[in-house]
Parts: C-alpha cells; structure tokens; sequence
C-alpha cells in the first residue's frame, strides 16, 4: 500500500492526550471503526446522529479498495470510481510510454470507447462480513506446540478461504483484528476489468512537492477517475455516492469510508521499542540507499527519469513514513502516554487472580518473540522478505518456484498467497503485461546485492554462491539480461510445467530463486513458529485482558480493511496562528507566486491559461478530525446524507504520531472540496460530461 509522506514529527503538540484506559473516554473522534461494530451511541450522544444499518451497508458497498494501495468509491451508477491521482499512478505509470507520459500531461477520456484498460489493477468491495474466530481457535487443541498451533490455524483458515470462495465465487479472506484476538472472514467482489476515464497533471495533483508534503494549508487536485466493466460494458452500480452539490461546510460533521492500512497502536511496549531501536532503522537505511540508487539513475536521462518515476515516488513516500514513525517512538511524550497506558491495563490484570492467570504473562511472551526474532532478522529480511533481490523478475521467478512446489500439496498446507482461493489474484500479478525496463531492474538489483554482501560479507557461504564470482553490477546484469521471464508467455510456459519446468528450466533468475528458496523458507518457518504464533497467542491474550478491564467497546488497528471514521470539518492552532480549515482555487496562484512559480511551485500551463475560468472563492481543499492513515488515500468523504463532500489525500504534519496514538488537538486529515473537483472539471478540463455524471 502506498502511505503518506511523512517528514519531522518535532511540531506535533501531544500535551492534551489523556493517559486513561476507560473506552468510554475516547479521545476526540478517535476510531477507525469496523463497520460491524460502528460506535452509533456514541455519534448519537455526541452529534445528535445514528447511522442505520441501511446507511451504512449504502456506504460499504459503495467503497472500494484498490489492490495497488489505498481506497475509493462509486460516484455513479455506471461504474465510475474516483480514488486520488497517487493513489492511481501506479496504473499510470504502466499505461505510460517514451512517447506518452500519463503521469506527467494527464489524460482525459472524451468518451467510454476512450477509456484506457489497466494492465493488472484490482479492486475490491467488501459484500459480507462474518466472525469466525470460534472456528478458527478450535483448530488449535490446548497444549499444541508453536509449530502445532500454527500449522492447525494455517489449516482452518485455508479450508474456510476455500470453501467460501467454492461457495460464493467472491474473493474470502481471514483478516486478523486484535492482532489474534478475533478473526474475521471478509468476503470481496472482485473487479478486474478497469479502465482509466480521467486523471490531471501530476504537476497540480502533486502541487507544492516534496516541500509541502504533510503541511497546511495545501492546493491540490489529488483525483483521479476510473471505471468497472463487466461483460465487456460499464458495471451498473446499485450502490454509489450522490455528489453534494454545497460540499462540505464548517463544523459540518465527516465521515470517512476507507481502508487504512496499518497501525500499532495496540502493541506492547517492548514491542514498540524493538520498532524503534532496531526495525525502523534498518528499514530507512534501506530506503535512503534505494531512493539515492533510483535518483542517480533517474539523472541519467529523461527517459531514465520517466521509467523510474512510480518507483522512486514510492520509495520516497515510505521514507517519509517510516520517518514520521520512527519520530513519534522518539518522541519521550509518546513513549511515556503508552508505558502509562500498558502499566494501567496490566495492574488492572494483575489486580484480579482469575485474570493474571489468563492473561497475565502475555507482554512477557512477546518480549521473548522478539528476542528470539534479533537473532535472524536480517537474513530474515534479505533472503525471505527479498531486500536483497529488489527486481520485480525475481519476485516473478520466485512466485513461479514456489507455485509448482505450493501447487504439490494439500490446500490446508500451502503458504497463504498459493491457496485456491487466492490463486486468481497471484495470477493476474505473475501475468501483468506491465512494462519491465532491464536497464532499471539491472540498477536496482545490483544495489541489493550489494547491500547483501555489506550486511553478511563476501565469504558467506549463501553470499557467495548467489554472485557466482562476479561482483554486484556484473552479477545483476547477467541475470537480468540472461532471463526470459520478461516475455509473459515464457512465464506462462514455466507455470504450466509445473515442478519439470522448473527443474529443467535455465533460466538465470529462476535458478536464483531456486537457490535461496531453501533458506528463505527456512528462515520463514522459523519466523512463524518462534515469531509470528507466539506473538498472535500473547496478543490474543492481551486483546482478552483489554475487553474484561475495558469492555468490547474498542477497535482494532487497522488492516488495510475498510473502517469508518469520523470528525467535522475543524480548523487549528499552530503557533500561536490559526489554521482555518479550508483553502481557495484563487489561492493556488498567490502559493505559486510566492514560491516564484518554480520547480515544485509551477503550476501546469492548462491552469495558467484558464485562471480566469475559474471561481478564486471556490473551496478547494479542507480539513477535518477523522482519524486517518496510510491506506485512507482516496477515501470518500461524505455527510449525513451520505454524498460526497470531499475526498482524502493526506495528513498534516501534526498527524505523523497516528500510527501509535491518536489526538485532533492539532492533527488533520487533508481532503480535496467535492466543489473543486466538479468545478475544475467542467471549466478547465472540459469534461463536462464526466462532471455531469458525478453522483448520477
């Protein structure tokens, strides 16, 4: 999933949080709510509004989740989608060319017979929600070992996916809340024939760059637009948003329908410092290395720059995340809110016999987890997790070995990426027509391999049979210009022989993979039975002790499953000045203009040429209290009604601390005003008929 940029969190003002456990106590609008179990007494008592049942099941259906990274929604009754620009500029980037940059000129479709088919994007509309945590831990039979444990869970969670998926037809997935406390199945339509209808510059989606990521105000027109067929023809929707034709307005109570991604807000202490001592770290020296490879190469050419552009964009995005994250757990406020927090709940366990034998030593246990994960967590990550194989071909010829030896054993056995009900989406990513560029997986694989050989040295046995006596650039080169995997039709072929083509296969990059794999999976089998199922026992543990101290009436982090979140539309202080909650289409201009209209600051030349096109008070972009991450790009905003006011793009600087605790004092989600996008696109784009449709 694509997160937000995330930069200093020196700023954040977190003096107002409340150290208390009592769930009835929840600070501001916190929450990112699953939309079984919406928190309607508190709206009601809070706001003066209960969401009935029908409201929301309108809302959940017409919410999307797109496989590439963030969220969407229905905004017409003929399959239109609308998410953000980042959140599509994966699917621009492989409809792009040397000829024609998508991402860089924008497009626009003047009819449907214009529309453009995405190479391999997924969307998502979660249709039934079942708990079936009792099935699930069944499966695991008191005493069981860690390897017993997880192999009987791995079973029972494979079998229902199965069977759900025989039964339905729909996408059924298992999803973890509460970090093992509950298990949820999650069943999706899926949509895999999407086509691209309008997307703008990146120049205004993108307005202000890197200098004005996680800051406010902001003048941004982070939309893009897509459309579902089905048959061959536009999906009809049942279920899609109405446009609110006012947009939002101040104070005017928000909701937010969207997948975050991930949160650790319920993570042990010693947890939370294992991240920030040591995973967090080494995850940015991986990224400040790929984001210095992927700029060099980029400054080579134009078309060097072009090819990068996605990849280099991503990578920055994370760094920026993990920074921001990184900061809140060195921030002592923060540390010292969630030792308070964790020191309460466990004298409330200990305080009650019957609960300390439960759940007493279940902050101990993830402790040991952790201690046991330092001791492999970097082959852990170069061998499994691939960072030292950072080339899409390699990830293709490893999906392809460990297919045909997956494929070989009984569903309930099989790694959970190759059961049967997940082999439709693993296929459409293992034969995506995307575009592959040798001279950029050449750079980026020789960077990795390098890294690999600083991390574990030259005279690692595994090290050295991996760069076959060539060094890092020489080895990346031979295996990629030696492969054929390139060619979807080869991959084809391999996949269809199964276990022989594999064995009998020459090509570089599949023997590469043959020969880590025995490692990798290793390493693998160690994480899940030393690592994951104790973790996912001891935090069961702790989501058990939180609902007897503190009762059923919490949530859990987030997934990258849809939730609900609220707040209304609310300005702020920051030093001393107040931030009002919205911004002005004129203001776009005066911004440009103080920032000498250059670099990140110069606007396109459509908006330059058609300033007077549009109204300077129109309400471009605002801010509100919902709470967001990460994975929440493209969410919809709507109001009581259910229309559409906005759309969520990013966070302000004040935010970056969401991933571990949560407070509106200051922090803000950033969305684009339901009026600009309408305005922008009837007057300057001339997609009138695009801008008719919103909401029809």
């Amino acid at each position: 999933m694509m997160r937000w940029f995330r930069r200093s969190a020196s700023r954040m003002c977190l003096a107002a949080l409340a150290l208390g456990l009592s769930a009835d106590a929840v600070r501001g609008d916190e929450g990112m709510w699953l939309f079984n179990r919406v928190p309607k007494e508190l709206l009601k008592t809070k706001y003066g509004f209960e969401p009935t049942d029908q409201w929301l099941e309108h809302l959940r259906l017409s919410s999307v989740r797109f496989n590439s990274g963030g969220s969407g929604s229905f905004v017409s009754s003929r399959g239109l989608v609308m998410t953000n620009h980042h959140v599509g500029a994966d699917a621009l980037q492989k409809l792009s060319s040397a000829e024609r940059d998508l991402l860089e000129e924008g497009f626009h479709a003047k009819s449907e017979a214009d529309e453009l088919k995405c190479v391999d994007l997924e969307l998502n509309v979660l249709v039934h929600i079942e708990d079936v945590t009792a099935k699930v831990n069944a499966a695991v039979k008191p005493g069981s070992s860690a390897a017993e444990a997880f192999a009987a869970r791995r079973a029972v969670i494979n079998t229902i996916e199965e069977e759900q998926h025989q039964k339905t037809g729909l996408r059924s997935d298992i999803v973890t809340l509460y970090q093992g406390g509950e298990y949820h199945l999650y069943q999706f339509k899926k949509y895999t024939d999407v086509r691209l209808v309008f997307a703008p510059e990146q120049g205004i989606a993108f307005f202000g760059g890197d200098p004005d990521n996680f800051e406010y105000p902001r003048y941004c027109l982070d939309v893009c637009f897509f459309r579902v067929y089905e048959d061959g023809k536009p999906a009809k929707m049942e279920h899609f948003l109405k446009w609110s034709e006012a947009g939002a307005a101040d104070d005017e109570l928000t909701f937010v329908s969207g997948h975050p991604g991930s949160t650790s807000r319920l993570n042990t202490m010693a947890h939370l410092e294992y991240l920030r001592d040591l995973s967090l770290p080494q995850t940015m020296d991986v990224l400040r290395r790929r984001e210095v490879m992927l700029t060099n190469f980029s400054e080579r050419s134009l078309e060097n720059a072009r090819q990068a552009k996605d990849d280099l964009f991503g990578i920055q995005n994370s760094r920026k995340s993990e920074l921001g994250g990184l900061a809140g757990l060195q921030d002592p406020v923060v540390m010292r809110q969630k030792r308070a927090e964790e020191e309460s709940l466990r004298k409330a366990v200990a305080a009650k016999p019957d609960l300390q034998k439960k759940y007493g030593t279940a902050w101990d246990e993830v402790a040991g987890s952790l201690e046991h994960l330092k001791e492999f967590r970097r082959e852990l990550s170069l061998f499994e997790f691939g960072a030292a194989f950072n080339t899409s071909l390699f990830g293709i010829a490893r999906t392809l070995v460990r297919m045909a030896e997956e494929d070989t054993k009984p569903n309930a056995e099989r790694l959970d990426s190759y059961t049967t009900a997940a082999r439709e989406s693993l296929e459409q990513g293992l034969y995506s027509e995307a575009p592959l560029y040798p001279d950029l997986e050449i750079a980026k694989l020789a960077d990795s391999l390098a890294m690999l050989v600083e991390h574990l040295g030259p005279d690692h046995p595994l090290v050295a049979k991996v760069l076959a006596g060539q060094s890092p650039r020489e080895r990346a080169a031979a295996l990629i210009r030696g492969s054929r995997l390139i060619d979807v039709e080869e991959r084809r072929k391999v996949a269809k022989a199964g276990q022989k083509g594999i064995e009998s296969s020459d090509d570089p990059l599949i023997g590469l993979a043959k020969l880590v794999d025995p490692r990798g999976r290793e390493l693998r089998k160690r994480y899940e039975e030393e690592v994951e199922e104790p973790q996912r026992q001891a935090y069961a543990k702790v989501a058990a002790a939180r609902f007897a101290v503190l009762g059923s009436g919490t949530y859990p982090d987030a997934t990258f499953t849809l939730r609900l979140a609220f707040g209304p539309v609310k300005g702020y202080e920051e030093a001393g000045n107040q931030i009002p909650p919205w911004t002005q289409l004129g203001g776009t201009y005066a911004h440009a203009e103080a920032h000498g209209s250059e670099g990140q600051f110069q606007l396109p030349k459509r908006w330059l040429e058609g300033r007077d096109k549009l109204k300077a008070s129109t309400p471009f972009n605002f801010v509100n209290t919902a709470d967001i991450i990460g994975g929440n790009s493209g969410s919809p905003v709507v109001n009581r009604q259910a229309e559409v006011v906005g759309i969520i793009f990013d966070g302000n600087i004040q935010s970056l601390v969401s991933d571990y605790v949560y407070s509106d004092t200051q922090a803000r989600a950033v969305s684009v005003h339901s009026s600009a996008i309408r305005e922008t696109l009837r007057d300057l784009y001339g997609a009138k008929a695009l801008a008719d449709e919103l909401g029809q």
